[in-house]
């Protein structure tokens, strides 16, 4: 029986127009979800990071679990309704293509396909691998969503700027040596306002304390004005509010020079960034780390050559003063030994101290300790300009681990990162530069501080220098202390240096030191960094990041795929429109309507068994099939064009 196409039968206008209605609904669902993913993808690429209100974020951290779960049911949802939307165009693409000729092999790939699986046939690696590869990319879907919509804790940065005190140019030089001659000062430091004594005399001790035993493993945290400082100071100030300590206001003798501790003016503030009308959240925590100035030194100790010519260090020149030999009966000072300490750095210095001795002028060896210590400026550079300055000490009776020794300090202006966490401020030197000759009042009052911790430190019978390098000797192992302490000699006076340089910032920058808290603009240095917020959201990731291929690319391919087959479908369906033909109605990835429309008797197909021609299921699987319509729906076989076609019995 000669072929014959399908049977003309009217089509309706509201056949045509339901079935135009179905291909769109399709189009336009798969474009809702594509655009729902990469409008989500695109807003998230656009603002960089976006994170839901705060009290939600307390929600999502507090119950992780459900969040899991409810992205999860999301994605699966989102993945369902695509895969869904695919086999739909696939098995409608497929009714109108089996209305042509189209091999056996090829209809159990299009019926795999609607079916959501795959066929494996090696005579056929095409079409094997393309529904395998349609096959993997569904299965994606769920894992592409989830990794695009499941929210994930990072750290918002927002960028920060504001000012502090300036203590490097020659500005801060003037105000300072206005303050020296206002307090009676001179190129050392003599005296101090108030409670500034005790201030710089414990600050400095601890702040060296912290320094000299961290290397130990003592403890390396240091307070000061209810700040906490890693290790030492570094010479910074707070300039972030919730790091600045105190809350107090100081008095009107209590800055500058005379502080004593007390508020911080912070003018630090958030520079707006281009999403402005996305808020910033509160988060979890903050971290900070901010660019401002620093202050440190370097310091080399080396023990003192008696062979040596370039300076006279002298211990020996000491005598009894006082002795009361009936004190040991009503618990009075026995005697009292005078010492006169010199050395000669440039011009001949000399401090004396007082110890207390017994009746024999002799100090206890277990109980008593003396340090003396002499400070002195120089040696001067190349312009002949003060930029260091050296401290000579020497260690007796319970300090004499102590030996004789020379440290040179090398202060260096610092430019430092601050990183501000966990209440407590951590700094690390970013660049350094020397001291100028516009910084000799700065150097005159780094070295009054050393010169007010080495006398003021040494009583009569111990120094409190003295008893902080003895406890760090005392708790560490003999050998291991021996051989680094020249080290905790520097590390010692490194935390005083820079102590002297938070002091003074702090000083200057305390409420009430300039009119209205406004530092000038000659006296003032800018601070910039970086506001850390944790938080939970969605940040925007790296353009060759393989999380962000596995989040997009599924969700592309299987659009296009739909989308391919649903104008496939709809320009079948025009083109029945116009040549007012039905095709027959039917699902191919039904195994019912398959076998009802194999039993029509047309289709003629090897049997199972062997052939003289070879293997019968190979010979079918390359026969081409369409389906015809005479009285009923059926599956023909059809040859290429130009041979005839084999029919069955009608």
């Amino acid at each position: 029986m000669d072929s014959a196409s399908t049977s003309p039968r009217p089509l309706t206008v509201s056949h045509a127009h339901s079935k135009f209605v179905h291909y769109t609904v399709i189009i336009i669902s798969q474009i809702f979800i594509l655009a729902f993913g990469y409008g989500f993808l695109g807003a998230v690429a656009y603002y960089e990071y976006l994170a839901p209100s705060d009290p939600v974020c307390e929600l999502m951290r507090s119950y992780p679990g459900e969040v899991t779960m409810l992205v999860t049911l999301i994605a699966t949802v989102l993945s369902v309704i695509t895969a869904t939307l695919f086999t739909l165009s696939v098995k409608e693409a497929l009714r109108h293509r089996i209305c042509q000729p189209i091999s056996l092999i090829q209809l159990s790939a299009g019926i795999a396909l609607a079916q959501g699986s795959h066929i494996l046939n090696h005579r056929h690696m095409t079409l094997t691998v393309f529904t395998l590869f349609v096959f993997g990319v569904l299965k994606l879907l769920t894992a592409g969503w989830t990794t695009l919509l499941t929210p994930t804790y990072f750290m918002w940065p927002v960028q920060l700027n504001g000012s502090e005190i300036d203590i490097t140019g020659s500005a801060f030089a003037t105000l300072l040596r206005e303050e020296f001659l206002a307090n009676g000062l001179s190129m050392y430091l003599y005296s101090i306002q108030n409670n500034a004594f005790e201030v710089l005399d414990i600050g400095g001790m601890l702040s060296g304390v912290a320094a000299a035993g961290f290397i130990f493993g003592l403890p390396g945290t240091f307070n000061f004005n209810g700040a906490k400082y890693n290790i030492s100071t570094q010479g910074v100030v707070p300039t972030i509010e919730a790091f600045s300590g105190s809350d107090g206001i100081p008095d009107a003798d209590g800055t500058r020079l005379g502080f004593s501790g007390g508020n911080i003016t912070v003018n630090t503030g958030v520079i707006p960034g281009s999403h402005s009308s996305v808020p910033i959240p509160q988060g979890f925590s903050t971290n900070y780390s901010m660019w401002q100035q620093g202050l440190t030194a370097n310091v080399n100790c080396q023990a003192i050559d008696s062979s040596q010519t370039s300076y006279i260090w002298n211990t020996n020149n000491s005598f009894v003063i006082y002795t009361n030999p009936a004190a040991p009966n009503n618990n009075s000072i026995t005697g009292l030994r005078l010492w006169n300490i010199s050395v000669n750095c440039d011009t001949l210095t000399a401090y004396e101290y007082l110890t207390i001795v017994d009746a024999n002028g002799n100090a206890s060896l277990s109980g008593n300790g003396f340090l003396p210590s002499v400070v002195c400026l120089g040696p001067t550079d190349t312009n002949q300009t003060y930029t260091s300055f050296t401290i000579f000490t020497q260690g007796f009776y319970k300090y004499e681990f102590l030996k004789a020794s020379v440290c040179e300090v090398v202060p260096l202006l610092t430019r430092v990162r601050a990183d501000y966490s966990n209440e407590q401020i951590s700094s690390e030197v970013i660049s350094f530069a020397p001291f100028q000759s516009e910084n000799a009042e700065l150097l005159s009052f780094i070295a009054g501080v050393a010169k007010y911790q080495s006398i003021n430190s040494q009583g009569l019978t111990s120094s409190t220098i003295g008893d902080t390098l003895y406890s760090i000797y005392s708790s560490t192992t003999t050998e291991r202390i021996n051989n680094n302490l020249n080290d905790t000699q520097e590390d010692y006076w490194r935390g005083v240096v820079e102590f002297s340089a938070t002091f003074l910032r702090s000083g200057f920058m305390a409420t009430g030191s300039f009119p209205d808290n406004i530092i000038p603009n000659n006296l003032s240095s800018p601070v910039n960094g970086t506001m850390f917020i944790s938080t939970i959201g969605w940040t925007r990731w790296t353009k060759n990041s393989p999380t962000y291929l596995l989040a997009t690319v599924p969700l592309a391919i299987i659009t296009i795929l739909t989308f391919a087959c649903a104008l496939y479908s709809l320009l079948e369906t025009w083109e029945e429109h116009r040549s007012r033909k039905h095709k027959a109605h039917f699902n191919v990835s039904n195994t019912i309507h398959l076998i009802m429309l194999c039993a029509a008797e047309s289709l003629k197909l090897g049997h199972f068994a062997k052939h003289k021609n070879g293997n019968a299921i190979k010979n079918n699987e390359v026969v081409k099939v369409q389906l015809d319509e005479f009285d009923f729906p059926r599956l023909s076989n059809s040859q290429c064009v130009g041979e005839v076609k084999l029919e069955g019995d009608a």
